[in-house]
């Protein structure tokens, strides 16, 4: 089949006006339950944007790993590209691409890095292999092969072989507050639902045309 003729119809139901809450954190956490309920493969799963120091757009995907009211975090090497984005223009967009259930969020802000305590505690929740690899990788760096790659984590694994691993100083999380949430649901013959909150002192809704 051709690009062009591929298409379907959304119908996993609609959004209305008076089904909104007024804060969207509690869509959200909806949404995110169904997705989670639904057996989604990765229902935290969201596409980070950023720009980058030389003015190019990235985009690549994380893993959500908390949210609440102070906004949503999620973890990385901060000598990674995505951390010298944010260092270079602390701010991004995510985008959470429920396709499954014919829903998408997508969210804009202003990101800062979580404290250390924060970043200490999700560390140490971590199972240590990932503990292993967060050491291992010099995230977004040039490496020879798949070999080399492997033996830096077998030489890694040797290191903390003794007791338990400590987070790398370099590794830690990133908070985006939202100041724009926008929540996407499918509808018949392309007629989306289309609601955003958009924060003006306290958050304003409005739907828009799809």
């Amino acid at each position: 089949m051709d690009l062009k003729d591929y298409r379907r119809q959304y119908t996993k139901g609609g959004l209305s006006r008076e089904t909104m809450p007024d804060d969207p954190l509690v869509l959200f956490a909806q949404w995110q339950h169904d997705a989670s309920e639904a057996g989604l493969a990765d229902p935290t799963g969201c596409v980070v944007a950023t720009l980058q120091p030389d003015g190019s757009l990235r985009q690549r995907f994380v893993l959500l790993k908390g949210v609440d009211a102070d906004g949503f975090v999620f973890y990385t090497n901060y000598q990674s590209d995505k951390a010298a984005a944010l260092a270079h223009y602390q701010r991004a967009s995510m985008l959470f691409p429920w396709n499954e259930l014919d829903r998408q969020v997508s969210l804009s802000g202003v990101v800062e890095r979580v404290s250390e305590e924060v970043s200490d505690t999700y560390f140490a929740s971590r199972p240590r292999a990932s503990q292993i690899a967060a050491w291992t990788s010099q995230q977004s760096q040039s490496v020879e092969s798949r070999k080399a790659l492997e033996s830096q984590y077998t030489q890694t694994v040797a290191r903390f072989e003794a007791g338990d691993v400590p987070r790398p100083p370099h590794w830690g999380g990133f908070r985006l507050i939202p100041e724009r949430m926008e929540f996407w649901q499918g509808g018949a013959d392309r007629l989306h639902d289309r609601f955003v909150y958009q924060l003006e002192g306290g958050w304003r809704l409005r739907r828009l045309q799809p």
